[in-house]
């Protein structure tokens, strides 16, 4: 444990460092490209910048849920990177509990450093301001001009508050199985963060200018898309890092007839069927221990394989195979349950209320009233009726005054 804590302190270090890189990074390459408005300026950073995040954040929660401990080997022939480094395994536990420490260190690490940096930065700043200044009475200039020398907003506004809520929305919904008290725990802090924003902006910055905005931009696909991966990680996580789906197949098959010896269907033997035997006369020599300390002939080690003197003995067994099936199927089934009830969910509640669009439709309509009004009475002004009770249309010279006030 002591390990592995230590291990997630040091990746949140250098997530940390590397996160001011791939900042700079992104706003130069977008930059560079030269977008012609600043929507397009906003939706380019935007991808860049949370492809980064995805990468520096996730890519360690990541590598411990699909990818440590999956492909070791066996005693006799452990795996290897590059002919020479032996392939890092989990705990005999599995590595479902480094990577909730992962999570809850990383998470939590960074929203502290967030909200640190979101109180000390602004007021460190105008507190060196003032004391070079010599402005930081009232009695000296008026409270207007003591508001300018406040911070002022960058340009990209509330980019990184939605940055920040997008990564921490991806560590609630992609590793919840592993953590479920991440949600808990991003309430407390968005609840926490509310006031400190709050705080900021009303003390320390600037009086921020109102813009109107159509819609939030490219972080809107970014949010779905998270919430469609969020579905095949959590079920992925369950499958191939819990122990739920080993357990439910032997509980279900292997512990009654035709595998076990049970009448009903039990857990009892369950550690001894996930413990595979192998003879420590098989080692290789680069896998052979210096010495033993006991007497022994035979070990244990968590894996499914045939035990020494099977015809295939160390390859897979039936009950590797059935597990894997059981995965398989525990991944699809769970899917396509929860994509269906997404998809009926987003089509029975619709994004515009309905009293909204009859509203959006009454405007409209009164608009082309009015307008059709506009132009009848401009119409009509300009024609004069005739003796003989025809009309015509005058040239009428009008200034530029004048038809401006006519439309």
């Amino acid at each position: 444990m002591a390990t592995s804590v230590t291990a997630s302190l040091i990746s949140f270090v250098i997530i940390m460092i590397l996160n001011i890189l791939y900042e700079r990074v992104a706003i130069w390459i977008t930059d560079f490209e030269l977008p012609r408005t600043k929507t397009d300026y906003e939706n380019s950073l935007t991808m860049k910048m949370f492809l980064f995040q995805f990468v520096n954040y996730y890519s360690s929660c990541f590598y411990i849920a699909f990818a440590k401990g999956k492909a070791v080997g066996y005693p006799g022939d452990p795996a290897y990177i590059l002919g020479k480094y032996r392939n890092e395994e989990c705990d005999p536990g599995g590595c479902l509990i480094e990577l909730t420490t992962q999570l809850s260190i990383i998470m939590g690490g960074k929203a502290i450093l967030n909200n640190v940096q979101e109180v000390l930065i602004p007021w460190v700043k105008n507190l060196i301001f003032r004391y070079c200044t010599r402005a930081a009475s009232e009695k000296l200039i008026p409270r207007w001009e003591q508001d300018y020398q406040l911070q002022a907003l960058t340009k990209l506004g509330l980019f990184y508050e939605y940055l920040e809520m997008v990564i921490q929305f991806g560590f609630v919904t992609l590793f919840v199985a592993s953590f479920p008290l991440a949600p808990v725990l991003a309430l407390v802090n968005n609840l926490f963060e509310i006031r400190v924003d709050a705080w900021k902006i009303h003390t320390q910055f600037r009086r921020i200018v109102p813009e109107k905005a159509q819609d939030i931009g490219a972080w809107q696909p970014i949010l779905q898309g998270i919430a469609i991966l969020a579905v095949a990680t959590n079920a992925m996580i369950i499958a191939f890092t819990s122990d739920m789906i080993p357990r439910l197949v032997y509980y279900w098959s292997f512990s009654v007839y035709p595998y076990g010896d049970h009448s009903n269907s039990t857990m009892q033997g369950y550690i001894n069927s996930s413990l595979s035997i192998f003879n420590i006369e098989d080692f290789s020599n680069n896998s052979k221990p210096m010495w033993t300390p006991y007497n022994i002939t035979t070990c244990r080690y968590r894996d499914f394989r045939n035990p020494p003197g099977h015809p295939r003995q160390y390859q897979y067994n039936i009950y590797y195979w059935h597990v894997i099936a059981a995965k398989m199927a525990f991944i699809i089934v769970v899917e396509h349950i929860v994509y269906l009830t997404k998809f009926i969910l987003s089509y029975v509640i619709p994004d515009v209320p309905y009293a909204v669009k009859e509203q959006i439709k009454r405007e409209k309509y009164l608009t082309q009233v009015i307008l059709h009004e506009t132009n009848l009475k401009l119409v009509t002004r300009r024609l004069k009726p005739l003796d003989d009770g025809t009309l015509t249309c005058p040239e009428v010279n009008l200034t530029q005054e004048e038809m401006d006030l006519d439309f």
